[in-house]
């Protein structure tokens, strides 16, 4: 809600009371209230499976909804959407809303899986509405049947947010260039080093094993070469082998300073941004380092290949495969006039298609058009 949501919430408090419910935390949860001047309610939610709390959640959503009697409960990740859908059409609420932002369940077998579709289809059985976040999600529940082809509807070209273009620019260091050769300075990068990038949670199911193995293969033909990996250890589910952590703790090129809120700084000083995950909804971050103009490696999956165009802004890998990926890496790397022609489209493709303001704007005709049966 603070960060992947960032703007939305006080874009709509402009035309709507909106409240926020979510866990409580010692940091985001205080500062989404303030910074988008919405009222926050806390509800303690667990992300993985826990019947106990489950229940306790969803009978604090209950009456939370019978007191406020909102019109329109909106829902953002799998745990949130299924107690707080749940609990909406117990308490009577008129209009429910699904955003879905990734599905779980297309990386798990078995008895897992199973409950994962039932869980998501119990979710959208609550809802009116049901937002794929992009156009791949969108096919994904339509081939298990979670719901029907009339509740679901990607909004403007996929995303739940789309990006800040403005706060994510090539351009905001033009003025401070000390202050990027300062971290560079930290982080021991040459001013000739060619820096790959990667944000997000160092987890098994984003690729990382395959792009530590792959960045050691390019080392060895190009030891000016760097990798940067910005964010948390996985902690709970798809942890990393013990000997990738290894990897990346003892190799003189690879580089993991930990979670940092504002990430711009790193993408200004890396070449190419490298994306090899395995499952996604709608990545940000793919949005994020496009608009900083970066040409982006990213996996051939739903959401990556909806934000990156084959050879136009990016180039599109096979996931899991470490050969593939290897090869676009030394490509960006070995090629300067393919990588300048990737580096001149990344920005304006991302303008033209995954500016913020576009996707609150379509949002925001929905909440009204649901609405209107309401209203008269």
């Amino acid at each position: 809600m603070n960060i992947i949501l960032k703007g939305q919430l006080g874009f709509m408090n402009q035309f709507f009371e909106v409240v926020g419910i979510t866990s409580p935390d010692e940091k985001h949860f205080v500062a989404c209230g303030e910074r988008e001047g919405i009222r926050m309610i806390p509800v303690p939610m667990q992300r993985t499976i826990s019947p106990l709390k489950d229940l306790v959640a969803l009978w604090h959503l209950f009456w939370i909804f019978k007191r406020e009697k909102p019109s329109i409960v909106h829902t953002h990740t799998p745990k949130a959407g299924l107690l707080g859908l749940l609990a909406a059409k117990l308490a009577n609420v008129p209009i429910k809303m699904h955003t879905v932002g990734g599905m779980p369940l297309t990386e798990v077998h078995g008895a897992k899986k199973k409950l994962l579709i039932l869980m998501e289809g119990l979710t959208y059985a609550c809802a009116d509405r049901v937002y794929p976040n992009s156009f791949g999600l969108n096919e994904i529940i339509l081939k298990h049947k979670l719901c029907s082809k009339a509740k679901l509807k990607v909004l403007a070209n996929g995303s739940s947010n789309g990006v800040n273009t403005e706060y994510f620019s090539p351009f905001i260091y033009s003025d401070t260039p000390q202050y990027l050769e300062g971290l560079r300075n930290v982080l021991g990068i040459a001013a000739e080093d060619f820096v790959f990038l990667f944000v997000g949670r160092l987890a098994k199911d984003k690729g990382i094993v395959e792009l530590v193995e792959a960045f050691k293969r390019v080392y060895q033909e190009h030891t000016h070469a760097k990798l940067l990996l910005i964010g948390p250890y996985e902690q709970s589910n798809s942890i990393l082998p013990e000997n990738t952590r290894n990897e990346i703790s003892n190799h003189p090129a690879i580089m993991a300073p930990g979670r940092f809120d504002d990430v711009r700084p790193y993408y200004a000083l890396s070449q190419v941004y490298v994306f090899p995950s395995y499952r996604e909804g709608f990545p940000n971050s793919l949005m994020e380092a496009g608009a900083m103009g970066l040409p982006i490696i990213a996996s051939d999956i739903n959401g990556c290949n909806e934000i990156v165009e084959h050879n136009k802004n990016g180039l599109l890998i096979s996931p899991k495969s470490i050969n593939s990926l290897f090869d676009a890496m030394i490509e960006c790397l070995e090629n300067e006039e393919f990588l300048k022609h990737l580096k001149g489209q990344s920005r304006k493709f991302i303008l033209d298609n995954f500016r913020n303001k576009v996707v609150w704007d379509e949002l925001y005709k929905e909440y009204q058009t649901n609405l209107k049966p309401f209203n008269q």
